[in-house]
């Protein structure tokens, strides 16, 4: 059993990934500012505090085998996502660290162009800003064993899906199926993270997920 602190915990991504991790018997921290919105569990630790409070970012990870960072990368009521990279690293130190990443920053097709090329406006700032989360990662300094997943196009609370334990994994072109559908349920999203988690393959590195 390994110690897994999730910040985002109430969120569609955090929370499916939570589940997931109480499923197989990791005990989980979970973060959230508002952690009322989460339901109690065995082996969950609901902490409320922000990935951008630096003594309450260090608090948190101690004594963590893994982290995972599950929120928004541009959200309406607070800083980027981006600025907290640099604090983040440092604090999660020889722990595994995993983002859940966008879209938008792979490759539509083999050689084609960016994902977040082909949006529309209203789409790009999040997508632009899950992107410098990347590439903060990326540029860092850093001995701390990241991956950032990047779920298939149509993922989130919109389009939930079923659990299906069958996916593909690619590294920087969208995974698309025979039909051109890029689609991933919450709990197959999760699973893949949490199976990175447990038997690491992708080493400070970005992969992505999809049918």
């Amino acid at each position: 059993m390994s110690r897994i602190v999730v910040f985002g915990v109430t969120g569609y991504a955090g929370g499916h990934i939570t589940a997931e991790l109480l499923d197989r018997g990791h005990a989980v921290v979970g973060v959230a500012r508002d952690t009322t919105q989460a339901a109690a569990r065995e082996g969950l630790e609901l902490r409320p505090g922000s990935i951008h409070d630096p003594a309450f970012r260090t608090e948190a990870v101690k004594g963590a085998d893994a982290v995972v960072v599950a929120l928004p990368a541009h959200p309406a009521d607070g800083p980027d996502l981006e600025i907290a990279v640099p604090g983040l690293l440092e604090a999660v130190a020889g722990a595994r660290l995993g983002v859940v990443g966008g879209a938008a920053s792979l490759l539509a097709t083999e050689g084609g162009p960016r994902v977040l090329d082909t949006l529309p406006e209203e789409y790009k700032p999040e997508a632009e800003a899950h992107a410098r989360v990347l590439d903060a990662l990326r540029r860092a300094n850093t001995t701390v064993d990241w991956f950032y997943l990047s779920p298939a196009l149509s993922f989130g609370s919109w389009n939930p899906g079923e659990r299906t334990g069958k996916f593909r994994l690619g590294t920087d072109v969208l995974v698309t199926d025979a039909n051109g559908n890029s689609e991933i349920s919450g709990a197959d999203y999760a699973t893949a993270v949490v199976d990175e988690i447990e038997k690491p393959a992708h080493h400070r590195t970005r992969f992505t997920v999809g049918y």
